[in-house]
């Protein structure tokens, strides 16, 4: 149930960046002749007075149509409704409109969710500190026996304050002793555990475990008195969620080797969410919001096949006053399209073999 949630909200944040690209060109008078969401054999199809409407198979993914290289088109080649006969500002209003769309997306549903939950005013902390995500089944916490959602009570012995003193505490230690054994006392459920972990030294010479830490307790909430009181705190949500998220992508970039084995493929995105929603399924929404946002920064990147790549000719061609051989764009487009499916089955199959069912039927 919380899997088809999860794998629903995609769809939905997918459908809004398509949704992005074709009301852009709807308003411009760009002809178009294709939307769908998924990819593959068509489920549910709605043709319409010039546009194809499709629901696919495969949810994960979709894709504006547009009759400039359909050899069936009826459609004159020198319609200055097309979009390659449009200036260049008008195309690129038409390719970053999905980026556009799912930022704008973000924060409506940041919105939704304060308005629904009220502002947070406070958070009840206990003692301990919380394991919201075990990053990897090879990290230093998964070998150990760490799981997502363990509270770490003690290090040494010694119990870890409430709040984020506790957090700070646990880092330090974690980072002052790499390659030596941590124990560690671990409430599981209703069960205590002892378990001991071992950092790994990182390039900085300090000791990294894999896991993410979060203060351990409930946040305490208020209803909402003025709907202004919302949009900022949605506002300040958005920028934190947006920074953070530039953020992660500059320390891939910069910090490859310890920061690739975070990337996580369509059934690791899926199964985060899923875990989310488990946990409470007002969540679902941050959970929506902050993969809006990654969707909308990723595209955005000058990488063939994606919007960014786009941009990246067009900016080309402002500066040149004619456009790239449409040759050298078809090889490049389709050369980074073979990578980026590559990238993706291979985050597939990997995300999938750290599946606990599937960790449980290879034993």
């Amino acid at each position: 149930m919380f899997v088809l949630a999860a794998i629903a909200v995609i769809a939905i944040l997918i459908a809004v960046h398509e949704l992005g690209h074709f009301l852009a060109a709807r308003w411009q008078g760009i002809h178009v002749n294709r939307f769908s969401i998924g990819f593959g054999p068509i489920l549910l199809k709605y043709q319409g007075p010039e546009t194809e409407y499709a629901i696919r198979a495969f949810p994960l993914g979709g894709f504006v149509g547009f009759p400039d290289d359909d050899p069936d088109s009826p459609i004159p080649e020198d319609d200055p409704d097309l979009l390659r006969n449009r200036p260049v500002l008008d195309r690129a209003i038409v390719i970053s409109a999905g980026v556009i769309a799912n930022l704008i997306f973000a924060y409506l549903v940041l919105v939704f969710q304060i308005g629904s939950t009220g502002i947070p005013t406070g958070f009840n902390a206990e003692p301990g500190v919380v394991v919201p995500q075990v990053m990897s089944v090879e990290s230093p916490a998964a070998r150990a026996g760490l799981q997502d959602l363990d509270i770490i009570l003690a290090v040494d012995g010694t119990p870890l304050d409430a709040g984020e003193p506790g957090i700070f505490d646990l880092k330090d230690t974690i980072e002052a002793n790499p390659d030596t054994p941590i124990p560690l006392t671990v409430q599981r459920n209703e069960s205590q555990l002892s378990l001991t972990v071992t950092p790994e030294r990182g390039n900085d010479g300090k000791g990294r475990i894999g896991v993410q830490l979060a203060p351990n307790g409930e946040r305490v909430y208020r209803q909402v008195s003025n709907p202004l009181e919302v949009l900022g705190i949605a506002a300040g949500q958005f920028q934190v969620i947006f920074l953070n998220t530039v953020k992660g992508f500059y320390q891939l970039i910069t910090n490859f080797e310890n920061t690739a084995g975070q990337i996580a493929g369509p059934v690791g995105i899926v199964a985060q969410g899923a875990d989310f929603a488990a946990r409470d399924a007002m969540n679902l929404l941050f959970f929506a919001a902050v993969i809006s946002v990654n969707l909308a920064i990723i595209n955005i990147l000058p990488l063939p096949a994606l919007d960014g790549g786009q941009l990246a000719f067009l900016l080309v061609e402002g500066v040149r006053g004619k456009p790239v051989p449409v040759h050298i764009q078809d090889g490049v487009m389709q050369s980074g399209l073979l990578l980026l499916l590559g990238l993706g089955i291979f985050l597939i199959v990997r995300d999938t073999s750290q599946l606990d069912w599937v960790q449980q039927l290879s034993r």
